[in-house]
């Protein structure tokens, strides 16, 4: 990993959790969306991911921000084809969704992202107009084709982190809700880095929240912070958000030992390399903020203190619990396969 891919990984995280705040509160609101052509997912050159399918459950996962173009007359969404977009989300891709592949067979389309440079400048209406247009569609268009072309009847996960996760909280409380059919086979959602809130939830009744290690057709979701956050401003922690402890699966706030972790997916400055670490962070619930909380020293706090607070770890979401989401994605295709047979 070059200096600049990490400045860039910054300011990637930086400005989706941005994005994050306006969209969060928005829910199904679809009034004076303009009607956009999706993009057309009989093309394989537009998934990132279509593998041959050897497993018997599948996962559809959604990449978080990557286009950013500050030049002059940039567009305001990325061309389905922008190489600044493509490949640091495939980057992106090993660092997570890699950890659904041992148990699932991955599933991973490109979409049209908004120009993070445009965020900035736009009002909560716009930005909430904006990804409930061309983002939306293109999700829910691969989501069409895969459904009717690449899916073959299999259960499946739905997977992503930040604005991923984002999108999979639309697909979750619209496309779920329009399809009971598909819902019905879905084996959980994880919905990493992005605040699923009690007002969410009584909002869609059709969804619920995960209370263990191994129940089946619910939401996974968290995000992680430090002790110095606890009354700080974090734009990705929403008022009645709602996580789970991804090294005990408990909702409560039994402390989990960092000897509970299974080991994190951490970048070695070093070795130039990611490498497995093991005991890589502990985890416990603030229920009152709805956050996972970690001591740990593996990877720094996001930079960005006047965003995420001083003690953010919203970019390692993944990365620190990395393991414990692999085994865990194993647990509960494991229980939903018991419960069909």
């Amino acid at each position: 990993m070059s200096n600049e891919l990490t400045r860039r990984d910054f300011i990637k995280t930086t400005s989706l959790a941005t994005v994050g705040l306006f969209v969060a509160g928005c829910g199904n609101d679809n009034d004076n969306k303009a009607e956009v052509a999706p993009v057309d997912y009989s093309d394989k050159n537009n998934w990132m991911r279509r593998p041959e399918v050897t497993k018997a459950i599948d996962t559809v996962y959604i990449y978080p921000t990557e286009y950013i173009d500050e030049s002059e007359g940039a567009p305001m969404f990325a061309d389905i084809n922008e190489k600044s977009m493509r490949e640091p989300a495939q980057y992106t891709y090993l660092m997570q969704a890699t950890a659904y592949e041992d148990s699932t067979n991955v599933f991973a389309p490109f979409y049209r992202q908004i120009n993070l440079s445009y965020a900035g400048k736009l009002t909560g209406k716009d930005l909430n107009d904006a990804f409930n247009g061309v983002p939306k569609t293109d999700v829910f268009a691969a989501l069409d084709y895969y459904f009717a072309n690449l899916n073959g009847g299999r259960p499946f996960i739905l997977a992503g982190h930040s604005q991923g996760s984002m999108m999979q909280s639309f697909v979750l409380a619209e496309y779920m809700k329009a399809h009971s059919e598909y819902l019905n086979r879905m084996v959980a959602a994880y919905v990493i880095g992005y605040s699923i809130t009690e007002d969410y939830l009584k909002a869609n009744p059709h969804l619920k929240f995960a209370e263990k290690a191994d129940d089946t057709g619910v939401i996974i979701s968290w995000n992680t912070e430090g002790v110095a956050n606890a009354d700080k401003k974090n734009i990705v922690v929403l008022p009645g958000a709602i996580s789970i402890n991804p090294l005990n699966w408990k909702r409560d706030e039994t402390y989990a030992s960092a000897a509970e972790n299974l080991g994190g997916y951490i970048y070695n400055e070093k070795a130039g390399k990611m490498e497995i670490v093991p005991n890589a962070a502990d985890a416990q619930i603030n229920l009152k903020r709805g956050v996972v909380v970690t001591t740990t020293k593996a990877v720094a706090p996001v930079s960005y203190t006047t965003i995420f607070g001083p003690d953010s770890y919203h970019e390692s979401d993944y990365a620190l619990y990395y393991n414990n989401i692999k085994d865990n994605v194993a647990k509960r295709v494991a229980a939903y396969q018991s419960k069909a047979k």
